[in-house]
């Protein structure tokens, strides 16, 4: 027997799921921890080490600024739409 391995598929995040729950939905799970997962920008310090420490909780690594968004994104898009208001009011 041949110690070769066979080359399969690369499954991402959502290949513990197996083959429950349908392609698309993989997909979507996939895509959306990879967003969760990878270091953002620190809207304190602008370092790329924020990240998740719990549903909607977001923690800067290098200067401990502790912060609020949505529960898989750092914004969401009624925050980003309430900081575009805010700030054309404060324009006025």
């Amino acid at each position: 027997m041949s110690e070769e391995r066979k080359s399969g598929r690369v499954t991402r995040s959502a290949g513990r799921f197996g083959p429950r729950y349908g392609r698309v939905g993989r997909k979507r799970v996939a895509d959306i921890e990879e967003e969760m997962n990878k270091d953002h920008e620190c809207p304190e310090c602008g370092e790329e080490k924020v990240s998740r420490t719990d549903t909607g909780i977001w923690e800067c690594g290098k200067c401990g600024y502790r912060f609020t968004g949505g529960a898989y994104k750092v914004t969401t898009p009624g925050g980003e739409e309430v900081k575009r208001s805010i700030r054309e009011a404060q324009e006025e």
